[in-house]
């Protein structure tokens, strides 16, 4: 059998609906990929149509059936059976573009002989529901394109951007050195799956294609506010074993550049924890949301005053009424600007 270049993991719970989009899309691949297509635990035709790919494309498509474990079990029972190079996450509701695959899978080949990189990191599209409210998430000001490259060659991230699932294509050792080992039954874990491995990353590549389309607005999706409010505490829980898992201090004389972008990743983080805790606008919100500092103290003590006090958090951690309100406010403003649900 041909070594494959990639491994596209594929969750789904109830994909009935929509899997065949996605899996389509990653077909374009051809045989340079393997495509796992998870069924966690589905009750619909899920399985069925599965087992369907993987009856008409023996060599590419293979279907791991598990209990329902969530999103995170369904990408680490992918991770333990890769085959590929490299590694991709692509949920069931999402897809990837055809002409920005081939070009995706061309650099990744062009690439090896020179050993290859660490991260591919390419464009992501917000596909919303409202065609108005499409757009794509680009990183052009920070990664020079076509080459690989060191931290060092990298520029300033802007406040709202950061390396989340969508945008990265990791080196599978990479992933398995690194010990990924994601939580099950919570949502937001695919942040992790994108912060953890970074400190291993030395060698990184930029393609600017949009590659990869994330549906939003579908009803009960993760990053709808209802569920965002319903469900803040999970956030809390990856960004305290995102902030547990390194200090950004402790790379920095290596890997400034590395060390700076950890850092800014831990501010968006604890942001979003915050913000989205708020939203419920009780007493009981402002409660989890000092439990969570307090936590974060009891790790690293010098690193969370630093993020509370020293960084962007401080403004939507006002205590009291007025502060849950003015917290509110930054996330319809902030909601309004990047609108990614």
């Amino acid at each position: 059998m041909r070594e494959k270049l990639i491994t596209f993991t594929v969750p789904c719970y109830n994909s009935e609906a929509y899997m065949s989009r996605c899996i389509d899309s990653l077909l374009s691949a051809g045989d340079r990929a393997e495509i796992l297509i998870i069924n966690d635990g589905s009750t619909d035709r899920t399985g069925e149509i599965a087992a369907q790919y993987e009856a008409q494309y023996p060599d590419i498509c293979r279907v791991l059936t598990q209990e329902n474990g969530g999103h995170g079990a369904g990408i680490n029972h992918g991770l333990k059976e890769a085959r590929g190079l490299y590694f991709k996450v692509v949920d069931s509701d999402d897809w990837l573009d055809k002409e920005a695959l081939t070009r995706t899978m061309d650099l990744l080949e062009h690439l090896e002989p020179e050993g290859g990189v660490d991260l591919l990191v390419t464009n992501y599209v917000y596909d919303n529901t409202d065609p108005s409210l499409t757009h794509a998430i680009r990183y052009t000001n920070i990664f020079p394109q076509g080459k690989v490259l060191r931290w060092s060659d990298t520029k300033r991230f802007r406040p709202w951007q950061y390396l989340c699932m969508h945008a990265s294509t990791h080196r599978t050792q990479v992933l398995k050195n690194c010990g990924i080992d994601l939580p099950e039954h919570i949502f937001y874990e695919d942040n992790l799956f994108a912060y953890l491995p970074l400190k291993n990353v030395r060698r990184l590549a930029y393609l600017d294609a949009d590659l990869y389309h994330y549906l939003i607005g579908r009803e009960g999706q993760s990053v709808a506010e209802e569920i965002l409010k319903k469900h803040c505490e999970h956030q809390i829980l990856v960004t305290t074993r995102m902030f547990q898992s390194c200090d950004p201090a402790e790379l920095k004389a290596e890997e400034p550049q590395l060390a700076k972008y950890l850092y800014h990743a831990l501010v968006f983080f604890t942001l979003l924890a915050t913000a989205f805790t708020r939203l419920n606008d009780t007493r009981e919100a402002d409660k989890i949301v000092r439990n969570m500092w307090a936590d974060l103290k009891k790790i690293n003590r010098p690193l969370a005053n630093r993020l509370r006090y020293r960084s962007l958090a401080f403004f939507i951690n006002f205590p009291g009424k007025a502060g849950r309100r003015f917290a509110i406010l930054c996330y319809r403003l902030s909601h309004k600007f990047v609108a990614f649900n």
